[in-house]
């Protein structure tokens, strides 16, 4: 069987400009894990198995560019193990800046396939097939940091899922500034929520980090600092090493936006009333966001935050999701 549809990448048109260029991964193709593409570096001494993923989404170049930098910075575990793993490197291969947008994915949003009820069914995709060839490595990860990037220039995001684990793994990793509570989509399930990294009797745990709009080279400087940071709240590397790559004055106090709805597209005719590009905060309950087909959809409740506006308008898709500043007690304690 096949992918189910998806938003079509190529329809989206490309706005921002390309500042920085896909890595060459042709050295990673080997690895050393038997899977294409994946390595790990085991250091000798008991410590947690962190794994952190780039390439999700073909499209999106921070995550490669942060990981070929830990590679020709022989950045490496001094406990436990570290896995380095460019995921969708079939979608990353396809990327043209032309036409930058296009190579999201091959079949289907890598990113939605995440259950075990779609891991385990009877269809396939390019896509599903990695999928599958990655399992296996990411059951055995008790850390995981996926850096993703964005549509729009938006401040970076840590989206922490809905557990108060990924928000105590946020508050430990200390930026970006904005964490985001949620549950995903609709559509499927993230690799940030698969398996044991939603269940909340499991210290299993993961973060995905949206670095900034996807081409952008600040995208690609955030992304090398929250691999970093992240390394270090692991405590896998050397904490010298840490210090010599991160700025000298620490990161601004984070603010946490739970997530009340994500807003999921009914019709093939849903568009914005604004052009939104992602933590707008309606003041007024009320107030129009768009419209889905005739419908109208409103902020539901006063100071009312516009996460992530999506620019892929598609049904069954995730047009924007709302939430709210909300106050960390543990990050206060």
């Amino acid at each position: 069987m096949s992918a189910p549809p998806a938003a079509p990448a190529a329809d989206v048109p490309a706005e921002y400009p390309v500042e920085i260029a896909p890595p060459d991964l042709s050295p990673y193709r080997a690895g050393n894990t038997g899977i294409p593409y994946v390595t790990t570096f085991d250091s000798g001494r008991p410590g947690p198995h962190v794994m952190l993923s780039a390439v999700v989404h073909g499209n999106e170049l921070c995550g490669a560019i942060a990981l070929d930098w830990l590679f020709r910075e022989r950045v490496r575990p001094t406990r436990g193990r570290l896995t380095l793993a460019f995921a969708n490197v079939a979608a990353f291969s396809r990327f043209d800046p032309a036409a930058p947008s296009a190579s999201r994915f091959v079949d289907e949003d890598f990113n939605r396939v995440w259950s075990p009820q779609v891991l385990e069914g009877p269809r396939d995709s390019v896509e599903l097939t990695r999928a599958r060839a990655l399992r296996p490595v990411v059951d055995a990860v008790d850390l995981l940091l996926d850096i993703h990037s964005m549509q729009h220039p938006t401040p970076p995001l840590m989206m922490a899922g809905p557990l108060e684990k990924g928000r105590a793994l946020a508050r430990a990793v200390g930026a970006p500034q904005t964490v985001v509570a949620d549950a995903g989509h609709a559509a499927g399930t993230r690799l940030r929520d698969y398996g044991p990294f939603g269940d909340p009797g499991d210290a299993r745990n993961a973060l995905l980090v949206e670095c900034g709009q996807h081409w952008a080279q600040s995208s690609a400087d955030v992304a090398r600092e929250i691999a970093i940071r992240f390394l270090h709240a692991a405590e896998v590397i050397d904490p010298d090493v840490a210090r010599a790559h991160l700025p000298a004055d620490p990161p601004p106090p984070q603010r946490v936006i739970e997530v009340t709805e994500a807003i999921t597209i009914q019709t093939d005719a849903f568009r914005f009333a604004q052009p939104f590009t992602g933590l707008e905060v309606l003041r007024q309950a009320g107030t129009l966001i768009g419209h889905d087909g005739d419908q109208p959809v409103v902020s539901p409740f006063d100071d009312c935050v516009l996460i992530m506006p999506s620019r892929r308008l598609t049904r069954g898709q995730t047009a924007v999701r709302l939430g709210r500043f909300v106050d960390d007690p543990a990050a206060a304690a």
